[in-house]
Formats: C-alpha cells, structure tokens, sequence
C-alpha cells in the first residue's frame, strides 16, 4: 500500500494553485491602463532600448532575441506576440510595429507568417506616444526576472491605447475582451469627458472600429450599457458588393472576430447540404489587394437575399462580447469606457506631473551651477589666480569654494571648465540662461500645484496625437433599426400577384390564378380602392407615405389574400404614426424607370428609382421626396412619355419628363413646369395616354408654361377629371 499525506483541499489550493492563478491574471492575461500585456509592454521596450524608434529596421529574430532578457517564455511566444503588432499582420487598428515580410492576416486562420529569420521590424512612429518621456521618472521600473535589467511597469502613453487596439485575454477566472475604437473618435471623446464631467461619450465616440471594417449593427441602449458598465454585445458583419456582369457576389471585409475560411468553409457545408439552392460555387480570391471571399450565384438570384441567408447561417455576422477587464494597479476592474477614461487621465496627471518634477530637478541643478558660475564673473582674475596660486590639484576645489563662498558641486563645475573659456564673453553667455531657468521652474512648479493646467496638457497631447495619427472609421456605422432582421428564409416560391391598395390603409395581395375566379372585392365601408399594381411575388415593394417616408418591404412577406377579405392594415405591419398614411405603392423587381413627384407650386421631380434601393435591407427611408410644396401626384414611367399638368384655374399643360433631368436625391424639389397665374396652383398631373384629348399638341408647350385654358369639348367628354395622388 502505497504511502501518503492527508492535506485539507484549501490549503493545496492556497499553496499550490493560487500563486499560479494570481500571476496568470496580473502578470500575463489582462491588460493594463496603457493599454499592453507584459509580454507586449517587455517586446516594445526592448525595441525601443535597442534604437528601433528612429533607426531601420532588424531582423525579427534578433528582436526576439534581446527581448528574452525581459521575457523568459520562449522564442516562438515572444514571436507571436510580435506578429500581432505588425502593420502586415493588420490585427490592430493602429499597428505599434511597422513590419517587412510575410507576418500572415489576421483575418485568415491558414496564412501563415514566415519564421523570424526571413521578417525585419521596427517601431511605428505612433509608437514614440507610448513611450515620450519615459526617461524623465514618468513611470516606475522594475527589476526583470532574474535582476540583472529594469524593465517600465507601465509605459506612459499620450493617448488611451487601451481603447484604441483590440484585446483579448484568458487568464484563470476571469477574462478580458476589449473592442477597438477610432483614435480620432477616442481622443475627442477624452478631451470632451475632462472638460465636462456630464458628456455624453456617444456624441464623439460613435460606435466600436475594427482594423478589418465591416458594418457595426449599433443598438444605442446596448452600446450605452458597454460605455457605462463595460459588458454588453454589438453585432458586426460583413461588406459585399454585387458584380451583376458575372453574377458574383464579392464579400471584401469581415467581421474581426472570424476568419476567411470559416466563412468559406461554411458556405461551402450549405451548398453541400442545398440550403441555399442559388448559390453554385464559393472561391478564396484574397490576393496582394486584399480579402475577397467570391460566391457566384444563379442570375436569376437576388444577391440581398443570398446575403441575408448567410448572415443568418455563418459568421459574416456575428457578435463581440464586450468584458472590458483592466488592471488598475494590479487588481483586475471591469470598468466601462467612463471608468477606462477616469483611470487613464489620472495615470496621465501623475505621467505630467512626475514629468515637471524631472525636469525641475533639472533645471535647479543647472541654475545652481550657473549661479556659481555667475559669481566668478565678479573677479575672474581671482579665480585664475585661486587654481594657479594652489600647489596640490586637490585643494583647488576646496580653495575655490573657499574664495567665492560655493560648495563643492559649484566649485567642480567651475573647475572643469576649459581655460580658453574663462573669459566674460563665454560666462556671459552661459549665466544669461539664469533668469530663464528661474521663469522655467516656476512655471513647472505652477502646473504640479495646479490640476486644470495638467489636464489643460493632456488635452493639448490628445489633439496633436489625433492630428497627426487620427485616420478615418474603418467599420462603417449601421443603426439595428435601420436593417432587416437576418433570419433563416424558406426559398420563396415565384408567382404572379396583382397588389390593391386602399384608401384607409388596407393592401391585399391576390394570386392571379385566384383573382381570376373572384368576385367583387370586398372593402370597409366608405372604403375604395387607390391603386392596383400587377407584379411578381419575389418583388421588392415601395410604400410612400404623406410623411415623405417610404417603406420597403418584399411582397412576398404580405401573406395571400382573397377579393373577400379585407387584407392587410398597413398602419400596423409598418408601425406608422398616428397621423400618417400610405398614399401610394410601387412594385420593382429591378428599380428602374423613376418616380415623378408633382408639387403645389407647379414643380415636378424626376427620381430614379434606383435612389431607393439600398444594400442594407432598410425597412424605412426617410426623405423620400421634398416637402417644401404640397405633393399633388406621384407616378412611375419606365421610360420618359408625355404628361399633362392642371392648374387651379383648368388652364392645361402637356409636356415630355425628357425635358426634365433625372435627380438622384431623394428630395429634390425638382424644376419648374408650371408657371402660376393669379396665384393658381397644380392640382391635377397624369400621364396623356389616360385622358384621351383630342388635340393633346393644342396644350403642348416648352417647359415651363402657363398651359392654355380647356377647351369646352375636353370639359364636355369628361377626360380631364385630373385626380391627385
């Protein structure tokens, strides 16, 4: 029987388990208030002591090399952490490492990066705000591993480099996933929370910004809760463009937290697996130029759709769960971006103000030399006469301050000066800097006395860095509200439907093999039809209402109607205010042709179509068309066609929408056709082939025209009961 000791389970713990948790977490997974790890903050300054800050660069292996004075986990750990900072690696929005080589992508998990014999870096130039003035007592050192070097304990960045590049740890118990912001964004954000307690930091500090783009779906509740508490979650994902000439969808940025062959591996399973039928074939077309993941689809397909199953399916969208742990003086914090931001300018009040104390050390030790010097200037010749007068080289200095009432630090300072030196000129010009040097410590003194004056510099650091090193937003910023909800669709099956629209706000989608076989419609009480529209079930539908909004959605989302049933209440499917209503539709499978829009003040605008398609899957587009003037009509025309306008006075105009130039703004308030007389307005606009005039080219003029008054006979036939919208 084999021998053993009984031990209480809490004490191994406490013995044998609790010092290596404890050093996971302060000294190796959770970053600190300047923004690195240990293994980051140990590599970064042994670059910058190896002259990497302004010098060319070296091989990656003799970095790595010198960095195992300071770091003694291994070569290839001590590599990896380099990859990561590299420019070519591109895992950081702001690389601290400008690199030459192959150092793989962070987006793609099969890139490899070459061994560090063949790659050469050196420190980026934003990598001087992390250590500026690190040789003025800005930060505590610390002995290295075995006591032979000192190592920062912190580096005293100038900007808040721990929301400015992405962090992920795992330490024991804890965990630490820090998201990136824009440097621009993060330092307007710093200086508007230290002048005003109260700000509210989304106003400057928009949404997350990742190194590899995509759109960052924003809930301003949820990213609230991040800034406040410092958990929470967003949703990031994917960019895409459509190349229609070869049917082929081009996804060019992904989301930060995947990697381009998952993505493809994933695609590749639901094509497998026939879940999305109209996908035929997925490629990897990264190059030199970038990520390109290519998925070529059937030319019937509707790309948006494709994209919106495989944002349901894969991780072209996916989620960052926000843990904004931090160490503050070695003890881990959740803090949220309020609490990152107090913690860092308080490191910055101490970095500024241990700064000051440097150099009024300094400056008095230069000021007390100088004032000893000033005073041989009274009786050069005795000084001379001092040093030449002493017989041992020993006594000089006690008899100089002997001779001029100096101690001995005045007097070595004295003595050392050369004897093509003692001369008025020269000790002119060297205690000239006196007064200088006074004004200096003074004002030194003043900023550690005074707060505001410290975080008057911090400001003044924070903007030139954001001028000199801010960039634009990489992850473009989408409102959750303003996109469909990405869920998993059945393949929508393809039909022939004719669209009623009704005056109170009902629609009814009838199949054309139904309708054929119906009766009457049925509709409320005092309730009409305002429009029918015949198109396909797979189409996209406009919906304008009388608010200048228009709302989007597939025809297919309307269920099935019957001529005997009422349809469908849009108020409620579209959430519509109170006082708003639908006023006309437009089914599209293309958006082509425009939408003319015909105002009060006799003006018409011509929008293409095209204006109100969107990538994005918006539900709703605001602006839809001008409110300056009372919108009379709208009409959709494939192709330009002659129109007639009414005025209030029955003076008619008939024109052709080709005079009239297309516009791509929504809102344009269009050009004059109409001129008003006495104070007449348009009331009625429709296209010519409806009226049947029988000399429509009697009404023909060049816009814009008064138009000429009806004729008794148009009156007479009932052709220009002109209606509005």
């Amino acid at each position: 029987m084999s021998n053993y000791t009984e031990q209480p389970i809490i004490d191994t713990l406490k013995i044998n388990y609790m010092p290596y948790a404890m050093s996971v977490i302060v000294s190796r997974a959770i970053p600190e208030i300047d923004g690195l790890k240990p293994s980051h903050r140990k590599l970064l300054y042994t670059m910058y002591r190896m002259g990497l800050l302004r010098g060319g660069k070296t091989k990656s292996a003799n970095v790595v090399g010198q960095t195992m004075k300071l770091n003694p986990h291994g070569d290839q750990a001590i590599y990896e952490t380099l990859v990561r900072m590299t420019t070519g690696n591109m895992a950081l929005l702001h690389p601290l490492v400008e690199s030459k080589g192959n150092f793989g992508r962070v987006y793609s998990r099969d890139m490899k990066y070459a061994a560090p014999r063949y790659t050469e870096v050196k420190l980026a130039d934003i990598s001087e705000a992390l250590f500026r003035d690190i040789d003025k007592d800005t930060v505590d050192f610390a002995d290295n591993y075995d006591g032979t070097m000192k190592e920062p304990v912190l580096l005293p960045a100038v900007f808040p480099n721990i929301l400015v590049n992405p962090n992920q740890g795992i330490a024991v118990g804890m965990a630490s996933n820090i998201c990136s912001f824009n440097l621009r964004e993060v330092c307007e954000a710093a200086i508007a929370y230290i002048q005003n307690d109260n700000v509210d930091l989304m106003d400057y500090l928009k949404a997350p910004d990742f190194p590899t783009g995509g759109q960052i779906l924003v809930n301003r509740a949820e990213l609230s809760k991040i800034y406040e508490t410092g958990r929470g979650s967003f949703k990031i994902r994917a960019r895409y463009r459509f190349d229609k000439k070869n049917s082929c969808i081009e996804i060019y940025e992904i989301p930060y937290t995947t990697t381009s062959e998952a993505i493809i591996e994933s695609i590749a399973g639901i094509i497998k697996n026939g879940r999305v039928k109209d996908i035929t074939d997925v490629r990897d077309e990264t190059d030199l130029d970038g990520l390109t993941i290519a998925v070529d689809i059937r030319r019937s397909a509707d790309p948006d759709e494709i994209m919106n199953k495989l944002f349901r399916l894969t991780t072209l969208q996916d989620s960052f769960s926000c843990n904004f742990n931090v160490l503050v003086d070695q003890k881990p914090m959740v803090l949220g971006v309020y609490g990152i931001l107090d913690h860092w300018i308080q490191f910055r009040m101490s970095c500024i103000r241990r700064r000051s104390q440097f150099d009024i050390r300094k400056k008095s030790q230069r000021l007390h030399l100088l004032t000893g010097l000033s005073k041989i200037l009274l009786d050069i010749d005795k000084a001379i006469a001092i040093i030449r007068k002493t017989e041992k080289d020993a006594e000089v200095i006690p008899n100089l301050m002997e001779g001029f009432l100096i101690d001995r630090e005045q007097a070595e300072f004295i003595a050392e000066i050369k004897l093509r030196n003692l001369n008025k000129e020269y000790i002119l010009k060297q205690t000239s800097d006196i007064e200088r040097l006074k004004n200096e410590i003074e004002d030194l003194k003043d900023i550690i006395a005074r707060e505001e004056r410290v975080l008057d510099i911090i400001c003044k650091e924070l903007r030139e860095i954001s001028e000199t090193y801010g960039t634009d937003r990489r992850s473009e910023i989408i409102g959750e509200d303003e996109v469909e909800q990405v869920t998993e669709e059945k393949l929508i099956e393809d039909y022939n439907v004719r669209l009623f629209l009704t005056r109170d706000g009902y629609i009814k989608k009838i199949p054309l093999v139904s309708l054929r076989s119906s009766g009457d419609q049925k509709l409320k009480e005092e309730d009409a039809i305002m429009m029918e529209q015949e198109t396909r079930n797979k189409a996209e539908l406009l919906l304008f209402s009388n608010k200048s909004a228009v709302y989007k959605m597939k025809v297919h989302e309307l269920p099935d109607s019957k001529a005997s049933m009422l349809g469908d209440y849009l108020p409620n499917i579209l959430g519509l205010e109170p006082d708003e209503r639908i006023i006309s539709m437009h089914a599209t499978d293309d958006f082509s042709g425009y939408m003319l829009f015909a105002f009060e003040n006799g003006k018409v605008a011509k929008i293409t179509l095209s204006s109100y398609a969107t990538k994005l899957n918006r539900k709703k587009l605001t602006k839809a068309y001008s409110r300056l003037s009372p919108l009379v009509a709208m009409r959709h025309t494939a192709e330009d066609q002659d129109f007639a306008a009414l005025s209030s006075i029955d003076k008619l105009l008939v024109f052709n929408t080709s005079e009239i130039n297309p516009k791509s703004t929504r809102d344009s308030q269009g050009v004059q056709v109409l001129r008003s007389k006495k104070g007449s307005a348009l009331v009625g606009f429709r296209p010519l082939s409806e009226l049947g005039l029988t000399e429509p080219d009697y009404y023909r003029a060049k816009i814009p025209a008064i138009g000429c008054y009806l004729r008794d006979k148009d009156k007479e036939d009932g052709q220009v009961s002109l209606f509005g919208i």
